[in-house]
């Protein structure tokens, strides 16, 4: 086992610059949350002053297409080759991203640095006879295992192999800076690890950052703040046109739902239907 050198020094400089990292993160998580936080607003505006009126709309879209299905049908039962009109798609209601939740940070190992000069060759083996001699067995199975061990360690001292040693002693449960004469790896691995969570949540918090910024309701917002700026209403101006809608959708179903398919403005009525929403594929 290789203890990779770590001075106190080169410690506190990668935990500053780590905590440096987790300061730009907390302002970027911050200025998600704020904008979405201000779009958010706008988006119960937006529902406030729209949403019963698009609801209304839909339901009278969903009529008229039963309503034209109904006479397509009709139509092709008269030997009339009349396509149906596509499904009306409904309105969503507007949904922001959000950011999921950040997964804790591995905590810090215990004592901070620990600078130990490495034990000799001889002491690991001292301590592995220590842990692993069959004198010491619990049990003959456990003897057997014992011997089994120590067979290893003393080939392992016999030809000097310390990370075989090391390896040993700790699958027997010695402490890592008892053998490795540190906690340095430790302390890099820690460091590592943290590093690339919080780099890792920083590309998840700007890519949702910039999903927002190019989000629908970001860019109405922005235009619709502008236009409040010189005075304008254009809330109000999107809800009237929602009412002119409404009130031709009105119109469209009172007709659709009296026309008879022998009608000579059946079909103009229903190719009408077809033009604005698309038509169905045939059946086969």
């Amino acid at each position: 086992m290789t203890n990779t050198a770590i001075s106190r020094h080169g410690l506190e400089r990668r935990r500053s610059q780590l905590s440096d990292l987790r300061r730009y993160l907390a302002t970027q998580e911050h200025e998600f949350e704020t904008l979405r936080s201000q779009v958010q607003g706008f988006v119960l505006r937006y529902v406030d002053t729209l949403g019963e009126l698009y609801l209304e709309l839909d339901a009278l879209e969903s009529q008229l297409h039963s309503a034209t299905s109904g006479l397509a049908e009709a139509l092709r039962s008269s030997g009339v080759d009349a396509r149906s009109p596509l499904a009306p798609q409904a309105t969503s209601l507007p949904v922001l991203p959000q950011l999921p939740p950040a997964a804790a940070l591995p905590p810090e190992p215990l004592s901070g640095l620990v600078e130990m000069a490495p034990p000799t060759l001889k002491t690991l083996y001292r301590r592995a006879a220590m842990r692993l001699h069959p004198d010491f067995a619990a049990n003959e199975a456990d003897r057997r295992a014992r011997e089994q061990s120590m067979m290893l360690v003393n080939e392992a001292y016999a030809a000097s192999n310390r990370n075989q040693l090391e390896m040993l002693l700790l699958a027997a449960g010695e402490d890592p800076v008892r053998v490795s004469g540190g906690n340095a790896d430790a302390l890099r691995n820690w460091l590592s690890r943290c590093e690339q969570m919080v780099q890792g949540r920083l590309r998840v918090v700007q890519a949702h950052l910039a999903l927002l910024t190019v989000h629908p309701m970001h860019r109405l917002w922005l235009a619709i703040a502008q236009a409040e700026l010189k005075g304008l209403d254009p809330l109000s101006v999107m809800a009237n046109r929602l009412r002119s809608q409404i009130s031709e959708r009105r119109q469209e179903l009172y007709i659709g739902q009296r026309l008879q398919p022998q009608s000579s403005l059946a079909q103009a009525f229903l190719h009408r239907r077809i033009e604005r929403m698309g038509a169905a594929a045939s059946a086969s």
